[in-house]
């Protein structure tokens, strides 16, 4: 069935049923530092895959006005607090992107005091590395003195956010740092890609993943960067930079599928689907902004249609693997679990709004 408006935002709807109706099934035992149960799969969980899920959820709102939309969201954000709010770390942070983006568009009294909070907290509190990036501190474990391509989409974008919005340019100025901090030591200057991971004790990048994921966490996050918060124009054109590099690396390893594999540089890997729908947002949005090759285009709409072909009847999304921690093993990344997950929910509503730009602006030309 070809690529339609009609197709697409009847998977968006399922995707959201799906996302909104994920439980944790008792497979993974993962308690916290804190001794508290660990649910990154729940949809009702402050975590970093519901909040890479509400971001989903509050961008496919601010696309469509839908009211019941916003609705699901305040209201999660409602319970979450008057519940408490877990200790502050990299992944606790994850939700307070889409919070952020929920109050630059509506301004509820009740919300701008938990974001200035964590942004305050965030800048004077968070565990640094030596150069000042952030460390990758989660909330079942302490990784001293290694910084992490996650932490980009899980911190940096929730300080450009808030800061743009409340008029506070240390946050967006600390945003900037942390990806170029995090660029020095992450992105490859061989192959285009990024790294997983970086130890300052030893000064390595671990097992030199080129992971499928955590690459899709660069592609969508310095896209949306530029786009939440005014960059200084020598970052903005230094990160792009990075960016049209990686893009071209990424075209060259696009499976006929239209999907990545879960290591981008090794075919036998499988093939990954929640880095399929990041890569297949952050080229189509390229492709709309006039960034990258000529052929972002045509590569994004075949991931499109891969992640498409990956959403099931209940609208959850199949082959998205679960949450990845740092390792010395490439093989620890080829035996990754395949788990539905809110951050592989989001990335595929990013993915398909993208998608749906598309097709309208095609619409309008015509």
């Amino acid at each position: 069935m070809p690529l339609s408006a009609e197709r697409l935002n009847s998977a968006l709807t399922s995707l959201v049923a799906g996302m909104t109706g994920l439980r944790h099934d008792g497979r993974f035992d993962e308690p916290n530092l804190d001794g508290t149960p660990g649910d990154y799969v729940s949809f009702d969980s402050w975590e970093w895959p519901q909040g890479v899920g509400l971001y989903g959820l509050v961008r496919l709102w601010a696309q469509t006005g839908e009211d019941r939309l916003l609705q699901t969201i305040e209201a999660w954000y409602d319970r979450r607090i008057a519940a408490g709010l877990p200790a502050m770390n990299v992944n606790t942070t994850a939700p307070l992107l889409a919070l952020s983006e929920l109050w630059r568009r509506r301004r509820q009294p009740r919300f701008e005091p938990v974001l200035r909070d964590w942004a305050e907290r965030v800048v004077t509190a968070m565990p640094r590395t030596p150069e000042g990036g952030f460390q990758h501190n989660v909330s079942d474990r302490v990784n001293d003195d290694e910084l992490w391509d996650d932490t980009l989409f899980m911190v940096a974008l929730f300080l450009a956010s808030y800061g743009q919005a409340a008029g506070q340019r240390r946050f967006v100025e600390e945003a900037e740092r942390q990806f170029l901090v995090h660029a020095r030591y992450l992105a490859d200057p061989v192959s285009g890609l990024w790294f997983h991971g970086w130890s300052f004790d030893g000064r390595h990048n671990f097992a030199r993943a080129l992971w499928g994921r955590g690459n899709a966490w660069i592609t969508v996050g310095i896209l949306d960067l530029v786009e939440l918060a005014e960059i200084t124009p020598s970052v903005q054109g230094y990160l792009l930079g990075i960016l049209e590099t990686q893009i071209k690396a990424l075209l060259g390893l696009q499976s006929e599928s239209g999907a990545w594999h879960t290591l981008l540089d090794d075919p036998s890997s499988y093939k990954e689907i929640s880095a399929t729908a990041g890569f297949g947002y952050g080229l189509l949005k390229a492709a709309r902004l006039g960034i990258g090759p000529a052929q972002c285009r045509a590569a994004g709409l075949r991931a499109l249609e891969a992640v498409v072909a990956n959403i099931d009847d209940k609208g959850v999304v199949a082959n998205v693997s679960y949450g990845t921690r740092m390792s010395n093993d490439l093989q620890f990344y080829r035996d990754i679990p395949i788990h539905p997950t809110g951050y592989g929910q989001a990335l595929a509503i990013l993915c398909l709004t993208e998608g749906a730009l598309h097709l309208q602006s095609k619409v309008e030309a015509a």
